[in-house]
């Protein structure tokens, strides 16, 4: 069984709690996240399983969607509800128009420091941990993305917003720094992942519709397949000793491509995200993922990896 879930996740549970509940439902041991969600948060969340968790490092990097809300008034030491107020209560709030001016002042690239409980790590331990401590960890901020942040509804004092941002962005450190900026405090008191670049919520299955498919062998039914991820990169099919060089990490030789599915006519032309390239068997089947070379194709993520069957001659068995 490999393949990625669209998870839809309650509230007061962590992204391990998700993990361990799926381990459980399918009796797998290789399954993985590709992406945290807070506790308080809910939505989607992609859970990895076999062999499709060797995609993580192309799943992580992709751009979320949020909605989530403000509470305005008092920031707290975890920068959302759960936290304990670090600052003195605050009944006057800024007008709708300065809310505007101060949300849209966070579009673009920006700095960014991780919030101080929060599972980013220093020196090996994870920054809650030192927080529980009392200590109290400076680390340097980090570059990220907001495409846009629309505020939907000012209802002092909340604000509902959506945002679109890049990996790695910290929507509670968000939420901390716009209730910095107006001068009365806040934090996040909501949260839900609605996208994972083009991954809808709309789209994922709550723990108990899983359970329930899973128990009538429904498993297709929520079950994204390994030739069915990675769509932004273009697929080549090779042929059957391209495909055995393949799953050998060799390199693939021009003459080993049967076909190529790109809308550029020239490979040299596509950025370098766009030179990253899914082979396929004759039979459909996703082997790799492979970058160009002087020679042709050469794998950097094998996904069916092969061995020679010992009792019998060209026969493969896959790890």
């Amino acid at each position: 069984m490999d393949g990625i879930i669209l998870v839809n996740k309650p509230k007061n549970l962590t992204s391990h709690d998700i993990v361990k509940k799926i381990r459980v439902i399918l009796n797998k041991k290789k399954v993985g996240h590709f992406g945290t969600l807070d506790p308080m948060a809910t939505g989607l969340i992609l859970i990895g399983i076999g062999r499709a968790t060797k995609l993580f490092p192309f799943y992580s990097k992709l751009t979320k969607i949020y909605k989530g809300q403000i509470k305005l008034g008092y920031s707290t030491d975890t920068y959302d509800s759960y936290g304990k107020p670090t600052t003195k209560k605050c009944a006057k709030f800024p007008t709708e128009k300065e809310i505007l001016e101060i949300i849209k002042s966070f579009e673009g690239n920006i700095l960014q420091t991780p919030p101080p409980f929060s599972a980013k790590k220093y020196k090996g331990k994870p920054l809650y941990k030192h927080a529980r401590e009392n200590k109290k960890i400076k680390l340097p901020p980090n570059k990220i993305k907001i495409y846009y942040l629309n505020m939907l509804k000012y209802h002092p004092p909340f604000i509902d917003f959506e945002t679109k941002c890049s990996s790695g962005t910290y929507i509670r450190s968000l939420a901390h720094e716009i209730g910095k900026k107006t001068g009365c405090g806040g934090h996040l008191s909501a949260l839900q992942r609605t996208h994972t670049a083009y991954l809808n919520i709309k789209d994922s299955f709550t723990l108990e519709e899983i359970s329930l498919m899973a128990s009538q062998n429904k498993i297709k039914d929520f079950l994204l397949s390994l030739e069915n991820l990675l769509p932004q990169f273009s697929k080549i099919t090779l042929s059957e000793a391209g495909s055995n060089k393949a799953r050998n990490g060799a390199s693939i030789k021009p003459e080993e491509i049967q076909s190529i599915d790109f809308h550029w006519k020239k490979m040299d032309e596509l950025s370098e995200s766009q030179q990253i390239f899914r082979l396929f068997t004759p039979r459909g089947k996703l082997i790799a993922l492979a970058r160009k070379n002087l020679e042709g194709l050469l794998p950097f993520t094998v996904i069916d990896s092969r061995q020679k069957n010992p009792g019998g001659k060209g026969e493969y068995h896959a790890k």
